[in-house]
């Protein structure tokens, strides 16, 4: 049965088997401040049917499928190959939970060993867990990490990180007591390397940032006096940018969805997470490694679980994530199917596509780019009017868009932010830039 709904009768049987007269009783532990807060929904019994008509009479009022999706800020519309879907609706995939006893699941163990083969060779770093739930925790446990290894310090944070991930990041810092000091961006919407503090714990950015500029990394680690340097990237763009590690990043974290996962409302996401080798035990999560058994054969074991089931509690650093399994062999099974060349053309694409849209949207009166510099897939257009009824066009004529409200807490004021997938055809460009040219 989906749906199972409990008769008065089935509730007054749950109470008394635990002891409680009512429902009022039951909930009697919670402060009376805030069980005022809460209003009935006013929501009558219904059948399954009735729910069912209910939910599909809503669903049809959805036409976000039927919109042009130029939607970013770390979550793409990018084409899903369906040998993904394929793969991933295995039974033996999709119905099996963390192996608790992982030797005698090959076949995960094995999935796991190449998303991290892959993730160390897009991101260029030594080692690499078997994921994390999504890019933003990932990033938020990459500053643990870094205050583990490096104990005194402050942690500098770019201004140009997308504000949800800030806000992930922040929670994870005031609950850990870990002092953070923002570090703006120059005219460039790059990091200003001059505002840096000395010898912080660890300096973390995103590239491309929230702007869609790419970050130069070249030379910022032997700014930090020994902090370590925690790189945010957009893994697509790994397919035609230099990788971090390359350019002495110490933890490298990503969110995984471009990685053959859809958009699906927000999720699911995933977390990639890399680092150096000389930091693997302070590294969260799991990793799978390549063995061989008594007979010499190839086999793959838990190379390290740094859960609390597993060793000390005051050792432990992993969060409240194993492994997103699932997710992370849609990503395995995504950047094997497209390959290197596959993943190159894809990311040329994503720049292409950009890079056109700017042209044409800036060669429109009273529109310009607010950052003239080099950027990925993403970027930021200073319009004129308001941007709040710009949007509004644009969604009306089946195109979405950034809320400009996110921009202007972020100092940019009358500006929209534009994504651009593989997946956007030229001939919706133009008729997005037909849009704004016809607007008075």
């Amino acid at each position: 049965m989906r749906y199972i709904p409990n008769t008065s009768d089935d509730r007054r049987e749950m109470l008394a088997a635990i002891g409680v007269g009512s429902m009022e009783e039951l909930f009697s532990d919670i402060p009376q401040d805030i069980l005022d807060r809460f209003e009935p929904l006013g929501i009558q019994p219904k059948s399954e049917q009735e729910v069912v008509e209910a939910l599909q009479t809503l669903a049809e009022r959805n036409t976000a499928h039927e919109a042009v999706c130029l939607l970013g800020g770390g979550i793409y519309d990018h084409y899903v190959p369906s040998i993904v879907g394929h793969v991933l609706s295995r039974s033996e995939f999709y119905t099996a939970y963390t192996p608790y006893q992982p030797e005698i699941s090959q076949g995960t163990l094995t999935a796991m060993f190449e998303f991290q083969t892959l993730v160390c060779e897009l991101t260029g770093m030594d080692v690499a867990n078997a994921s994390m739930y999504d890019g933003a925790t990932a990033l938020a446990e990459g500053v643990l990490m870094a205050k583990r290894i490096r104990r005194e310090g402050i942690v500098a944070v770019s201004k140009a990180l997308h504000p949800n991930v800030r806000r992930v990041l922040d929670t994870y810092c005031w609950a850990a007591d870990i002092e953070t000091v923002e570090i703006p961006y120059t005219e460039s919407g790059r990091i200003d390397h001059d505002a840096l503090p000395e010898a912080p714990a660890a300096l973390v950015l995103q590239s491309p940032n929230t702007f869609g500029v790419i970050e130069l990394l070249d030379g910022l680690k032997e700014r930090l006096g020994g902090g370590l340097l925690i790189v945010a990237a957009n893994p697509i763009s790994l397919g035609i940018l230099r990788p971090p590690g390359d350019d002495g990043a110490d933890i490298v974290v990503a969110e995984g969805q471009p990685l053959g996962l859809p958009m699906g409302m927000g999720g699911p996401l995933l977390g990639l997470f890399a680092t150096r080798q000389e930091h693997i035990r302070q590294m969260p999560g799991r990793i799978s490694g390549q063995t061989v058994d008594a007979e010499g054969k190839i086999g793959y074991a838990m190379a390290a679980q740094t859960r609390e089931q597993h060793i000390r509690r005051e050792r432990a650093t992993s969060n409240i994530c194993t492994n997103s399994a699932l997710c992370a062999l849609a990503a395995t099974v995504y950047l094997a199917s497209v390959g290197a060349e596959g993943l190159k053309h894809v990311a040329g694409l994503n720049a292409q596509k950009a890079h056109y849209l700017a042209d044409q949207i800036t060669e429109i009166e009273g529109y310009r780019l607010v950052f003239d510099t080099d950027f990925f897939n993403e970027f930021t257009i200073e319009v004129p009017g308001d941007p709040g009824a710009l949007r509004e066009v644009l969604r009306d004529a089946g195109f979405l868009v950034t809320d400009p409200e996110e921009l202007r807490g972020l100092g940019i004021e009358r500006a929209l932010r534009f994504a651009v997938t593989e997946k956007r055809t030229v001939a919706e460009l133009d008729r997005l830039v037909d849009v704004l040219r016809g607007v008075k």
